[in-house]
């Protein structure tokens, strides 16, 4: 009944009913491989944190599964991205889902090595702090139209922290706990110099 209609009405309202079909069509659908990714990210992640604590920094199957695990949730969080700026599947979903998936992942593991006992609550105080504060003021920051870029920083940071977690979970001789360490206490200061860089260059940015 709809396309009689369409029809009666003459070729103006068909050309942009057609217009808006297309409009819609090219809108990518939620459900595809990149979202399933990051979905599949988030369900995991309780897995993680208990094969963490099974683990407990010791030399045994739970804490050399829970590397194992880590690195493949690392490895989607790269391919959620690169697939679905190649083919074209960047949703709102994605864009939201994406960075909270990263950010609880990480926040799992310092967590979990808090209750381990091999690493200080106030790291983990800190870089939490830092990593959602931020993403809490961009998202303001964007409801008032102002976008702000990613950080210079950002990627150095997230290569430190993903190769702090990893050396944590790795159960390495004990010699290897000051690299560790250097490792992870670089990529705090890294965390929060590049906040801190993130305000300051919104600042000038408005200015």
């Amino acid at each position: 009944m709809s396309d009689v209609s369409a029809g009666a009405m003459g070729a103006p309202e068909g050309q942009s009913k057609a217009q808006q079909s297309d409009a819609t069509s090219t809108e990518p659908s939620n459900w595809n491989l990149p979202n399933f990714l990051t979905s599949l990210r988030i369900i995991v992640i309780p897995l993680f944190a208990w094969l963490t604590l099974e683990g407990g920094a010791e030399n045994n199957a739970y804490a050399w599964w829970a590397l194992v695990v880590f690195v493949l949730l690392m490895i989607t969080d790269k391919l959620d991205g690169d697939i679905a700026r190649a083919r074209g599947l960047v949703t709102n979903f994605g864009k939201i889902a994406d960075p909270i998936a990263d950010k609880a992942l990480m926040t799992t593991a310092f967590v979990c090595f808090n209750i381990i006992g091999i690493l200080p609550w106030w790291v983990t105080a800190l870089i939490v702090l830092r990593e959602f504060g931020i993403t809490i003021w961009r998202f303001v920051q964007l409801r008032q139209g102002n976008v702000v870029p990613a950080s210079k920083g950002g990627k150095l940071k997230t290569a430190l922290q993903t190769l702090a977690v990893a050396l944590y979970l790795c159960p390495l001789p004990g010699w290897m706990s000051i690299p560790s360490q250097v490792v992870m206490y670089a990529a705090l200061v890294v965390t929060v110099v590049t906040g801190i860089q993130y305000i300051v260059d919104s600042k000038k940015a408005q200015a």
